[in-house]
């Protein structure tokens, strides 16, 4: 096919941007060009690092739809979707792409609206089980909705053509992982027999998680079993969670953010997680028996939602943060226990890897604009 150009606007959270640049990555590897168009958050900057002479990489403001709706911030959140709409026409007036396509979150919808009203081919993605605000207004934008869980496509207009791809995990996760490498890599020695415990909140880390597990530490130390922890535990807590490991002696190797994730995913025994669609992706490429624990403010519950997905499928484990403490210590030194149950969980978590998912947008895109325009 001749070569494409393709906006991708995927800035704000890991679950927008981890799938947006393995959506990137498949279309440079087909021999088209890419801009991502990402917000000016650290964790974007950082995801990023390296990859200017793969990509084309612009920023944005972060802008959050307020509520409630009425309020006085309104004002500034349309003067500052305006002034994004105009920043967008001038970078699509420049790059002149043949597809936007945004991946979620306010970032998406500037550049969602600049490429409708320049007669782009235009694509959202929604990973979760249902909607945020922002799709819901993007996918009014859209010519097709592109869906990480066909249960979503009810929460869309009908009107507008909608595929089931799976949400896209970046290709350093796809390439196998040694396990001892893996441990190797976190200080850990490969050959002590040992569990390994995956505590992660997303790209901005969970206080409710980082808090639970440092209450439960002193209940799996004194059961005796020998433990380590890899533990992502976002900006704000790092030097709390290091504390709580020193003070009760157990292994742990804690990071505010941590971006070579397939070493973790290989490393570990058990995950404690967020249930965000593009944590729960990568946990099922690599079969990872879960506990997962939703965000309770996330939007329209959609994290509970997709657990419940997972759930239903044998693939993981759900607790909700109200109740954490009262069965997480004694939940985890269970499954640790109960090595059949663990193999289980992985097991059916893998049999839901989309492991064709980038591919899947990528022919989408294609598809869609060798129709409108053959000679793209």
């Amino acid at each position: 096919m001749p070569e494409l150009k393709v906006s991708i606007a995927c800035g704000g959270t890991g679950g927008h941007l981890f799938p947006g640049l393995a959506v990137a990555e498949t279309l440079r590897r087909r021999g088209h060009r890419v801009m991502l168009i990402l917000s000016e958050k650290k964790i974007d900057a950082l995801a990023v690092q390296g990859r200017e002479r793969d990509f084309r990489i612009e920023t944005l403001p972060s802008i959050g739809l307020p509520s409630p709706l009425l309020s006085a911030k309104l004002i500034s959140f349309s003067l500052g979707l305006i002034a994004s709409v105009r920043r967008c026409r001038a970078l699509f007036r420049d790059f002149q792409p043949h597809a936007v396509v945004g991946m979620g979150g306010f970032t998406s919808t500037a550049p969602m609206v600049a490429g409708r009203m320049m007669g782009k081919k235009t694509f959202v993605h929604e990973s979760n089980a249902i909607p945020g605000k922002a799709n819901k207004l993007n996918a009014r934008l859209a010519n097709v909705v592109l869906l990480g869980f066909a249960e979503c496509a009810r929460h869309f207009p009908r009107t507008t053509p909608s595929v089931v791809t799976g949400t896209p995990i970046r290709e350093s996760l796809r390439a196998p992982v040694d396990r001892a490498a893996a441990l190797a890599s976190f200080g850990f020695d490969p050959a002590v027999d040992a569990s390994t415990l995956l505590v992660m909140g997303g790209s901005q880390g969970a206080r409710g998680i980082n808090q639970a597990v440092a209450r439960a530490l002193p209940r799996w130390k004194a059961s005796g079993r020998v433990l380590r922890f890899i533990h992502q535990t976002g900006p704000n807590d790092g030097d709390f969670v290091r504390e709580a490991y020193a003070r009760v002696g157990l292994n742990a190797y804690v990071c505010d953010f941590y971006s070579e994730m397939q070493n973790a995913y290989a490393a570990a025994d058990l995950a404690i997680a967020r249930a965000g669609a593009a944590t729960l992706t990568e946990l099922s490429h690599f079969g990872v028996p879960s506990i997962l624990v939703p965000f309770p403010s996330a939007a329209e519950d959609h994290q509970t939602l997709n657990a419940q997905i997972l759930m239903r499928a044998g693939a993981a484990l759900m607790l909700k943060e109200s109740g954490i403490d009262e069965y997480l210590a004694d939940l985890v030194l269970e499954l640790l226990r109960g090595r059949e149950k663990r193999l289980a969980l992985g097991a059916a978590a893998r049999k839901l890897d989309p492991s064709d998912a980038a591919a899947l947008v990528a022919d989408t895109i294609e598809k869609y604009c060798e129709r409108t325009n053959p000679a793209a």
